[in-house]
């Protein structure tokens, strides 16, 4: 089928600014999701794809990692669901006449929206060195100028393999055995750009980087703290657990600079309440903190708790859970005494009493999980604010119990399962030694590059080839225009993918496009129809089974391109049968089975229909494999975040119409944006003071030391209730404004939550927002 290319608009003539919602789903989400997909796919299709989704015997969404219920609703999907499947399912192909119409450069002017409504991708292309058409090529020749680009390198590290976190567990640790075959341990993930700081200060004090909860803790806990996360939008099912635990008795907590509609009112379509009448007011108390304060708070809420204790002793602490498995302790006690609470009321934005109300509730609960997104991870003190929030829950032993824990909520659909399965430019000895044992090849030992870090190797020359399995790492990345620079200086890049994004338009000299199946496909191979596995946010690893025949004959799966890559590149240099992975997945599922730990039997295993739960020690037996082998209470010390007179702290966040770079519509609906996404929401007293006005054209200029100002033209002001001297804007647009240098400490993620901007009137209308520096 053949689309019909719909115009790109951005003009500012389109956008209509309507007041925020106040409630999530409902109605209003069945026909934002149903409406669409019977339109797209017609009624059949649709009922086919979406009463199989995330069902035992279905495919996985591959929108979020939230986990599936035991018992599950037959229609157990949420809008943002529905919409990913009907942009990876959508009939409409790509035409080989269409790369000789378009150029390279010119789909570079084009926006991620259009892009992706140009349809699936059937066949793969390739832009010569020195062309500007991709072209139609055969596997083989596609597959040949890849190995040879390759093998041509100087060194294995002049290579980088990146990952999306919607590759299937087989394909990951399939394509994490070529790499560490082919030399290197250049592997960088997404998992780089959000919750790597999690994994940073999870591992350090719990000895795990994954959550502690499992899916029924939710409806067990007493308390739960939502930081740093819009469930609403990005990874709605969770709406209908936290109203589980609601009416189960819980208090919610939200702690975030914007009102989210989701956390206000829950409106669950699958539920009388929900559809016809006022849904489920989730938050009992929302604190509107500033960008950068969550780690003070969190310090303020330790050093109550130990405050309480010192009032009343042996009645507020979990002495024998502190004993028996923790560290730390006098040493936080002592560093927390000095807490200023004036430099923490000035951080958070709060008042004392917020804060006192919200230990009040801390203290009162017996069972609390802390559940927490990018809001928290992209920070530059993101690890230390992760490990504030172990040292709270550890106070009270809020770790290997029942309806507690610590709870990281992944975006990505198998985000975890990718680093489970050696997706990691670090992987621990342990992995690299069991890999060596099972493949008998030398596994190199030299720490990879990772997502920035692969930036700079870029722009230094030293990384010459790039293979993307999946995702829009340019459009991902911070500091777009020194990303997209760098990645048009290597010799090849390549993209396995199943739609256009702005990384197949940002290219090396050579560049290569090579279509793969989506998950909701049936995957037929030689030995039979094939199917795959994922880990979902609470360590639960699933089969996952295509259900609808492929879009267009000729399509490899991701294993498939993999196995034949790997065999082009590498042949028989290793005595590895690269093409037998091709056939039968079995046979990657028996090595993943002797290398990763806790997945012995694994062929078995996923073969239930519930699959089966990772193993993991702070949950399941209060064993923490840290180097201490206790659970370590941790000193971090305060550094807020400044805001310069005149200028705002930006966040960078997603419409409700998306999934990460991925842009299903121009419309934020909770957020009352329509028909546009060239916005900056800032709070109306602080327009007041800066001279600007609401519907103001202007230029947001972002500082950085010694370095020019980045700047992002013709944005529209929106007034909207976020916290003083704070603004938002939508990703990825807004990463030209994220300077490549901005990471968290350790963790080398970018901080994209804490951006130091100043709003000037735009300088003259565009129809784009323009990244450049000044």
């Amino acid at each position: 089928m053949t689309p019909k290319p719909p115009a790109d608009d951005f003009t500012d003539a389109l956008l209509h600014v309507a007041s925020p919602g106040e409630a999530a789903a409902g109605i209003p989400g069945v026909l934002h999701s149903m409406a669409p997909a019977i339109a797209d796919l017609g009624p059949m299709r649709t009922l086919k794809l979406l009463t199989a989704m995330n069902q035992k015997d279905g495919f996985d969404c591959m929108s979020c990692a939230w986990p599936d219920p035991d018992h599950r609703k037959k229609l157990e999907f949420c809008e943002n669901g529905a919409k990913a499947v009907i942009w990876e399912a959508t009939p409409v192909t790509i035409p080989s006449t269409f790369w000789a119409e378009h150029s390279v450069q010119e789909l570079a002017e084009k926006s991620e929206y259009w892009l992706g409504l140009q349809g699936r991708l059937v066949e793969p292309v390739y832009k010569p060195a020195g062309e500007d058409h991709y072209r139609p090529v055969t596997w083989d020749e596609a597959f040949a100028v890849a190995a040879e680009t390759l093998n041509g390198l100087a060194s294995p590290d002049e290579a980088a393999f990146y990952t999306s976190g919607r590759a299937s567990n087989e394909a990951a640790f399939l394509y994490q055995l070529f790499v560490r075959a082919f030399g290197t341990n250049n592997l960088p993930d997404c998992s780089n750009m959000c919750h790597e700081s999690t994994g940073s200060a999870m591992v350090e004090t719990l000895g795990i980087g994954k959550s502690t909860v499992a899916y029924d803790d939710f409806e067990k806990a007493e308390l739960i703290i939502v930081m740093g996360q819009n469930p609403g939008t990005n990874h709605p099912r969770m709406l209908t657990a936290l109203e589980d635990a609601k009416r189960a008795g819980a208090d919610i907590v939200t702690v975030n600079p914007l009102p989210e509609a989701g956390l206000q009112r829950y409106k669950n379509p699958q539920t009388v309440r929900g559809t016809i009448g006022k849904g489920t007011t989730l938050a009992d108390q929302f604190l509107q903190i500033r960008l950068g304060g969550d780690m003070a708070l969190l310090q303020a809420l330790s050093k109550r708790v130990l405050a309480a204790e010192a009032a009343a002793p042996g009645t507020v602490l979990d002495h024998a859970f502190l004993a028996e498995h923790c560290l730390g302790l006098e040493e936080l006690t002592a560093h927390l005494a000095d807490l200023d609470e004036a430099e923490v009321l000035e951080a958070t934005g709060l008042t004392s009493a917020a804060i006192d109300e919200l230990a009040a509730r801390y203290l009162a609960a017996d069972r609390v999980i802390i559940t927490w997104a990018m809001g928290v991870t992209q920070h530059k003190k993101a690890v230390d604010a992760i490990k504030e929030i172990i040292n709270l829950l550890l106070l009270r032993g809020n770790i290997g119990k029942p309806g507690a824990g610590a709870s990281p909520i992944r975006g990505h659909s198998n985000v975890q399962g990718d680093r489970t399965m050696g997706i990691w430019e670090k992987m621990p000895e342990s992995f690299l030694a069991a890999m060596e044992r099972e493949f008998g090849f030398p596994v190199p030992r030299k720490v990879g590059v990772d997502s920035v870090d692969g930036i700079r190797a870029l722009q230094r020359g030293e990384i010459k080839a790039w293979v993307s399995l999946g995702g829009n790492f340019v459009g991902a990345i911070s500091d777009t225009a020194a990303a997209e620079a760098a990645m048009r200086g290597t010799e090849l890049t390549v993209q396995i993918s199943t739609k256009l994004n702005r990384s197949h338009a940002v290219t090396g000299d050579a560049a290569l496009i090579l279509p793969t199946l989506g998950r909701t496909e049936i995957d037929l191979q030689r030995t039979g129809s094939q199917f795959v596995t994922v880990e979902d946010s609470v360590c639960a690893v699933h089969a996952s089974h295509g259900r609808i025949p492929p879009v267009a004959l000729g399509l490899l799966s991701e294993v498939a391109i993999i196995a034949r890559l790997a065999e082009a590149t590498l042949g028989d240099a290793h005595g590895i049968d690269w093409l037998s992975f091709e056939d039968d997945y079995d046979l990657i599922r028996a090595h993943i089975a002797n290398v990763v730990p806790g997945c012995e039997d694994y062929a078995e295993k996923v073969r239930r229909r519930d699959g089966f739960v990772l193993p993991n020690g702070p949950r399941d037996e209060r064993r923490f494999d840290t180097a201490t082998g206790k659970a370590m209470l941790t000193v971090n010390e305060l550094e807020p975040v400044v805001r310069p007179p005149g200028r705002l702290l930006l966040q960078t966040l997603r419409s409700h119409d998306q999934f990460n770079t991925t842009i299903y519509s121009l419309n934020d609906r909770y957020r009352g944006i329509k028909k546009g996404r060239r916005v900056i929401f800032v709070n109306p007293d602080d327009l007041a003071e800066l001279g600007l006005d609401d519907a103001q054209p202007v230029d947001a200029f972002s500082e950085w030391p010694g370095q020019p100002d980045r700047v992002m033209r013709g944005l529209r002001v929106v007034a909207y209730p976020t916290a003083r001297g704070c603004a938002a804007a939508y990703f990825p647009e807004a990463n030209v404004l994220v300077p490549l240098d901005s990471t968290a400490e350790r963790s080398n993620t970018p901080v994209s939550k804490a951006i130091v901007v100043r709003l000037e009137p735009a300088a003259e209308p565009v129809d784009e927002p323009i990244a450049e520096t000044v």
